[in-house]
């Protein structure tokens, strides 16, 4: 039995270059372990993974909406969304090659560029280029000359497959028109125990990434252009970690948890482990293979703090989505890497005639529970 495709309007959304209300359409793929996944077509958003668990108890285990207008009003929390041109941060919202000066938008409190600007890939709605049920749905966007910014005009593939070896691809695709910057990345937000399993669920999870060093930063996020070593710190998750003894870690620390880029694939090419992340009560695993230098590890540390009186984010199943509650693992090349060009970071500038390639795979998987011990 192949992977189905499931079809089904979504709801209307605002085209935000035209204005105009517009169908909004969510695509399902199903393989044969009782495994979905779907995405719809505003800003390629995963809207939702469904898998069992070791006691084959089928949850949701990525945030989401069902309705557009969720996604509208918590634009700024990047659920689930594609995130381009650039990913991540670009310092000044500006960068120089050569003697040009490049003045992007500084959608982030006026200071600097975060996830691609005002208008990112996370919002506008994708064009569906191809249905496959062996080679999954593909979606196009053209962005144009200027956009925010940003020289070219970029045309997009976002293509997102499932197998019947519970994994979950994502390949983008790009090729431009002028040399342009290019990073892009998914925000889907996680947790294995369950979409709506908050703190307690997320803190039972271990954490693995294949990573010797991580990108420096200042207190803005910004990159220094240097590297940390993780030895001896917060950051060395070599070998599985649990996250809610390491999130204790940072009480002190002016950013409260991890969102942080890790350096990963040293030395490597082609499509590679870099992480896992575990929930060894449910038996749910996730293993992260990409042929990126990054992965930004994040714990949701800006969703809403509801103790202190922010105001809540209701998701899928009238859930409170809440800081500390997820985590997501955007691979990726560096934060602010136009401005880092003569540093150690891999160039991000797509020239005509080049093709943009990135690939990440989540392969999820179901291994014996602890539960399983009380049996005994």
């Amino acid at each position: 039995m192949s992977v189905t495709i499931t079809e089904e309007i979504f709801g209307l959304a605002k085209n935000p270059f035209t204005k105009v209300p517009e169908m909004v359409r969510r695509f399902t793929m199903t393989n044969q372990n009782k495994m979905s996944v779907s995405v719809i077509q505003l800003g390629a958003i995963i809207q939702s993974v469904c898998m069992p668990d070791a006691y084959q108890k089928i949850e949701d285990v990525c945030l989401g909406f069902d309705d557009i207008a969720s996604y509208v009003n918590t634009k700024h929390a990047y659920i689930g969304g594609t995130l381009g041109r650039v990913a991540n941060r670009v310092a000044n919202g500006s960068y120089t090659v050569g003697e040009t000066k490049y003045e992007l938008t500084k959608n982030f409190k006026d200071t600097y560029q975060l996830h691609g600007g005002f208008i990112g890939f996370d919002s506008v709605i994708w064009e569906v280029a191809r249905k496959s049920d062996i080679l999954g749905i593909t979606f196009k966007h053209v962005s144009p000359d200027g956009h925010e910014g940003y020289p070219g005009n970029l045309t997009v593939t976002v293509t997102y497959w499932l197998d019947n070896q519970n994994r979950l691809g994502i390949r983008y695709e790009a090729f431009t028109d002028k040399t342009t910057p290019i990073n892009l990345s998914n925000h889907a937000y996680f947790n294995l125990a369950g979409h709506n399993a908050g703190f307690k669920g997320l803190a039972e999870h271990t954490v693995e990434i294949a990573s010797k060093r991580i990108i420096d930063t200042d207190d803005d996020q910004i990159p220094t252009g240097e590297f940390l070593d993780v030895d001896d710190t917060v950051f060395d998750m070599r070998i599985p970690v649990l996250i809610g003894d390491r999130l204790k870690q940072f009480d002190n620390r002016l950013i409260k948890g991890y969102d942080n880029c890790f350096v990963v694939n040293e030395g490597k090419e082609g499509t590679n482990l870099i992480g896992k992340l575990a929930h060894p009560p449910s038996g749910r695993a996730m293993e992260i293979y990409s042929n990126q230098p990054g992965l930004q590890f994040y714990t949701a540390n800006n969703l809403p703090d509801e103790e202190k009186g922010d105001a809540p984010m209701i998701g899928k199943e009238c859930s409170h989505y809440r800081k500390h509650g997820s985590f997501c693992v955007e691979t990726e090349k560096f934060p602010d890497a136009v401005n880092h060009q003569n540093h150690d970071f891999p160039s991000i500038f797509l020239n005509p005639n080049e093709k943009y390639l990135h690939e990440v795979i989540y392969k999820f998987v179901v291994e014996q529970s602890w539960k399983c011990c009380c049996n005994k």
